[in-house]
């Protein structure tokens, strides 16, 4: 950011929301850790989101099997604002979705996101009149800090094998009217979808990239009308299948060509010794 380092909560919450509200996109990429967190803000980026399953990946878990975790330690990572991937607010209860937005608030992040996926796999989607009443008692939580905090509501029948567009805009559309800041429904399968999504509310809407299906440069999301950009868990799988990359040359072939593709440890250990 311009002006200066952000040193408080509250600067950081508007620094959040004004990235919003200005003409075109912005991204906001998703590290997994205080170190991703470091090296992206080194690079210039306006604001982080967490990845609830790059986090999971990391210390070898799977995505359903964590329950609240503690984003202080990339909220803290750099003065930049934080939001966080607080999945489905750790429980059913609208009481729970308010509680997780009380608690993202204290370990410093300044939005966070709450979708609309039960965890079940016989009932996946919550019904609409219940996730209206959670998207309903986030946005009281967060009204209720002492700074801007920006509720983004998800929409997630697609990533759960409901690619419904009508029952996702109309879905979106109400948690716009619940209060949400920004609306998200991840992993819509093509361009005319997107357009669709972003033409059918008058609320920020986030656009996940980073998939496999369509691919769209943030000069081209820009130009329909999306105001932000995440990648979910993609920059953590791809340092993952460096990973495995190399891990496997060596142990197929027994040679080491992965390292001329490494960061170089002068190169890393200047950033974050900055």
């Amino acid at each position: 950011m311009s002006g200066g380092a952000v040193v408080t909560q509250a600067e950081k919450g508007r620094a959040f929301r004004g990235l919003h509200e200005r003409a075109g996109a912005f991204i906001i990429p998703n590290p997994w850790d205080a170190g991703s967190a470091r090296l992206l803000a080194h690079l210039g980026f306006e604001a982080l989101a967490t990845t609830s399953m790059g986090y999971a990946f990391s210390i070898g878990k799977l995505d359903t099997t964590l329950s609240r975790d503690d984003a202080s330690a990339i909220a803290s990572a750099t003065p930049l604002p934080v939001s966080a991937d607080l999945e489905n607010g750790y429980g059913d209860a609208p009481e729970m979705v308010a509680e997780t937005i009380r608690l993202a608030g204290e370990a410093g992040v300044v939005g966070g996101s709450i979708e609309d996926a039960s965890g079940r796999a016989d009932d996946p989607i919550y019904e609409l009149g219940f996730a209206v009443e959670r998207v309903r008692a986030g946005v009281a939580a967060a009204r209720a800090l002492p700074f801007p905090f920006t509720l983004t509501a998800r929409a997630e029948n697609y990533l759960h094998g409901r690619p419904d567009l009508r029952d996702t805009i109309r879905r979106l559309q109400a948690y716009q009217e619940a209060g949400a800041d920004v609306l998200y429904a991840p992993a819509l399968e093509t361009k005319e979808d997107i357009a669709a999504v972003v033409s059918s509310v008058d609320r920020p809407v986030n656009v996940l990239m980073g998939l496999r299906g369509v691919q769209l440069s943030l000069a081209e999301l820009s130009a329909m009308g999306v105001r932000r950009v995440s990648v979910g868990s993609s920059l953590c799988r791809a340092a993952l299948g460096a990973l495995l990359r190399g891990a496997r040359e060596m142990r197929e072939r027994g040679t080491f060509n992965f390292a001329a593709e490494a960061a170089s440890s002068s190169e890393i250990s200047a950033i974050f010794g900055k």
